[in-house]
């Protein structure tokens, strides 16, 4: 998984590459979630209806692959290998709020300890959105291990046994490590941009909210989809609690989106299967996910 660096050269974190990932995933969804902050310039000032702004902000968006939206049209910034889409949430969310500057150094890979604060987040800033902690449990090992082990209990829960093999829950004992790790990248973002907003945005649904999945279409154990279902949740919950215990506004996307899921069929779904039917990372929002999130975050705004 890698940490990208911003399109301006104020900004540039620190790469990490993590390999080992099956031959599909590996060829459309490489490093897949991230956390970051860059530059650009200042978006079209555009009324969406759906924010009214009295003053413009200057925008710092940092955020995982969920955040820079890889393989949605077009691509944008620089190094190219962060996939930074020109119609992920942050962009979206700059043009409808008319800011005054935006940075956006979201890239795929990211985690909470790859974000360098004072290089990514300007001291002028009076935004932040920040989207991270899906690196931190791992996902895209989940996603490979869950599919994989699908194959040979579909209608089980091998996944669930293999991350709790032991008595202990591996996923969650991972999200509860996390938490001090978001709690510490929050109070950097205040400690470098003293006069910023922040909101800590959640994770979309990715499996059906109820149910057991659509095995095999989503190759995910008809037993795992409850338990994974759990563990989105209880990352999105472990999110809200450091968000609120941080000065920061804790942003749902989980709700909206519901009904929204992968085993949706194109059109109505957010978040892409293995197979993706729509441009879209594996198990990533597509361009509607991306709209989503962004109507999520104007609306916290307000």
């Amino acid at each position: 998984m890698r940490h990208g660096a911003s399109h301006d050269t104020a900004a540039r974190p620190r790469h990490r590459v993590r390999a080992a990932l099956p031959r599909l995933v590996t060829a459309v969804a490489a490093g897949s979630l991230l956390v970051t902050v860059a530059p650009g310039a200042a978006s079209a000032a555009t009324r969406s209806g759906l924010l009214r702004a009295s003053s413009a902000f200057n925008y710092s968006s940092l955020g995982d692959s969920y955040t820079a939206g890889p393989l949605i049209p077009n691509l944008t910034g620089s190094p190219a290998g962060c996939a930074r889409s020109t119609h992920n949430y942050p962009s979206l969310v700059a043009a409808a709020a008319g800011v005054a500057s935006f940075h956006d150094v979201s890239c795929q890979g990211a985690d909470t300890t790859s974000m360098k604060h004072s290089e990514s987040v300007p001291s002028s800033t009076t935004l932040v959105t920040l989207q991270i902690g899906g690196n931190d449990i791992n996902f895209i090992n989940i996603i490979i291990n869950c599919t994989t082990l699908s194959l040979t209990d579909p209608f089980g829960a091998p996944c669930k046994k293999h991350y709790t093999s032991g008595g202990t829950d591996k996923l969650k004992a991972a999200i509860n490590a996390t938490a001090p790790k978001v709690a510490a990248d929050l109070q950097g973002i205040h400690a470098d941009a003293p006069n910023a907003r922040v909101l800590l945005v959640g994770y979309p649904v990715i499996l059906p909210n109820s149910g057991n999945g659509c095995w095999p279409v989503v190759p995910i154990a008809s037993g795992d989809v409850p338990y994974l279902r759990g563990v989105e949740q209880e990352l999105n919950a472990m999110l809200a609690t450091e968000a609120a215990a941080n000065n920061a506004t804790f942003v749902d996307t989980y709700t909206a989106s519901i009904g929204h899921d992968v085993c949706k069929g194109t059109g109505v779904k957010w978040v892409e299967g293995l197979i993706p039917t729509s441009p879209a990372a594996p198990f990533h929002p597509n361009a509607l996910g991306e709209k989503s999130m962004a109507q999520q975050v104007l609306a916290a705004l307000g």
